[in-house]
């Protein structure tokens, strides 16, 4: 093979998508908060854009109208800039368009909102016990090594040698001999675990499950408890729920054993996110879905977005032509281009919102009405069609978005999922099949739970056809133990 630099001539199809359709898909996909802060900073940035305000919309329609068919000055480019969205929403943005230079905007990080966490609980509560600066040195590096479900995330041996190695370095910096440093002893760090355990909340710092559990029930005085006994002394079998055995070992009945081990499952397994540093998410629905008149209508949680206009007095200064020339021109024939085309996507985004939830309503009206078990089968390829979108077009609307319903907000996705075959020839949702598993399991007798094969031939009795691995696979998503494991004595 020979090395070097050569030339050859290549030909190829490249397609170039217009900015402005990048920004149309970046508007579908925004959920409802994220669209509300980019609008009004378009806002700020563009002069040909308005508020709507109220007295403005009990109008005769004046500023529809203008919106509709805005005076294309300073340059009259009418046939240049029509957006044929018809296409756009067909071909998945995939369209080309006329290309134009990418204006330069500037772009804010958003702000993270200061949060308490694990860490900061404790240091705050080990700056109020009477340590000595050495102490507190060794405090800490064990409070940086707590996970944030509140484990400790390494040995005390291994805390101590890298606290003793930060020391050795410190020192040798300094010119000072390293072999005189006074260094940690594995006895300091045992008892530094101790003190680190003892803060709240209670199971903090334990370096298992087992001794997590073991401090919560010490924390409440009940170390001479049978939950605690059977932590202490057979934990295996106890998350094993061998019942049996343990009531033997112990010499109590299996019923005691059953409550013991009810007990100590509303202990807390991970207590460190109790101080989790992640923020709430409050969910706002886009959508609403209401029935009225035994009726279901779709509405647009828009109430409080900006509805955008074209600024009159901005279109005036547009119209004299002649006050402008050279870079001025070009400025504002770029905003006023900006501002009709955020205008018309925003519409089109609500209409093609609004499409899409009406054909899902539509579909999914045994759902609105029976609940999740009748919830059909549906994908996104099959709303495209129907609707006469992209595939791709659909998963940006119902990305992220959220609709309420008389059933609770859900977000959008939960309405499609893969479907299982019928005996009477139609298709179920397989979340609905969820929900039917979920109910079997919640209404069995504790005493003789339901096998998977024994889930497999309830179902088949209703027209399911199901392989009992299904069950077991959507019994797993569930977080629903084994039959063996759900027996109760």
């Amino acid at each position: 093979m020979k090395a070097g630099m050569h030339q050859s001539t290549q030909l190829r199809q490249e397609m170039k998508i217009n900015p402005r359709l990048y920004q149309a898909m970046d508007l579908l996909y925004m959920p409802l908060l994220d669209l509300q802060q980019h609008l009004k900073q378009e806002l700020l940035t563009n002069p040909f854009l308005d508020m709507v305000e109220q007295e403005d919309e009990e109008e005769d329609g004046e500023e529809v109208a203008e919106q509709a068919e805005p005076d294309p000055a300073p340059e009259e480019k009418p046939a240049a800039d029509e957006i044929d969205w018809e296409e756009i929403l067909l071909n998945g943005f995939d369209a080309g368009g006329r290309h134009e230079e990418h204006e330069e905007k500037e772009y804010f990080e958003p702000v993270t909102v200061d949060t308490r966490e694990l860490s900061d609980h404790l240091r705050d509560q080990v700056a109020l016990l009477e340590l000595s600066e050495r102490q507190k040195l060794l405090a800490n590096e064990f409070i940086g090594n707590i996970n944030d479900d509140g484990y400790l995330g390494c040995s005390v041996e291994e805390i101590v040698v890298g606290i003793n190695e930060m020391i050795e370095k410190a020192a040798e910096e300094s010119g000072r001999d390293p072999t005189r440093a006074q260094l940690f002893a594995i006895e300091e760090g045992e008892a530094m675990l101790l003190t680190i355990q003892n803060l709240d909340p209670p199971g903090v710092a334990a370096r298992d499950l087992r001794e997590c559990l073991m401090l919560q029930l010490r924390e409440a005085g009940l170390q001479q408890s049978v939950p605690y006994r059977l932590i202490h002394d057979c934990f295996d079998e106890l998350i094993n729920h061998r019942w049996s055995e343990i009531s033997k070992r112990f010499s109590i009945s299996p019923h005691d054993v059953q409550r013991a081990a009810d007990e100590i499952a509303k202990l807390d397994p991970k207590p460190g996110l109790v101080y989790s540093g992640a923020s709430d998410n409050y969910i706002i629905p886009d959508l609403v879905v209401d029935k009225i008149d035994g009726r279901y209508h779709v509405f647009l949680n828009d109430a409080n977005l900006p509805r955008l206009k074209l600024s009159k007095a901005y279109q005036e200064i547009a119209r004299d032509k002649k006050k402008f020339d050279g870079e001025n021109k070009e400025f504002i024939s770029n905003k006023l281009n900006s501002a009709n085309w955020m205008i018309q996507a925003i519409e089109q985004r609500r209409q093609t919102m609004l499409k899409v939830m009406n054909f899902i309503v539509d579909r999914q009206r045994e759902f609105f009405e029976r609940g999740v078990q009748f919830l059909k089968p549906l994908t996104l390829r099959e709303v495209a069609e129907v609707i006469n979108m992209h595939e791709s077009t659909v998963s940006r609307v119902t990305n992220e978005k959220y609709v309420q319903t008389p059933r609770g907000v859900l977000p959008l996705k939960f309405f499609f999922s893969s479907g299982l075959s019928t005996t009477g020839g139609e298709d179920v949702s397989a979340r609905g099949i969820k929900a039917q598993i979920e109910k079997l399991v919640s209404e069995e007798d504790s005493k003789h739970p339901l096998t998977d094969q024994a889930i497999v031939n309830i179902l088949k009795e209703t027209g399911v056809q199901i392989a009992r691995r299904t069950v077991a696979k959507y019994r797993d998503q569930l977080g629903v133990l084994s039959a063996r494991m759900r027996k109760r004595v």
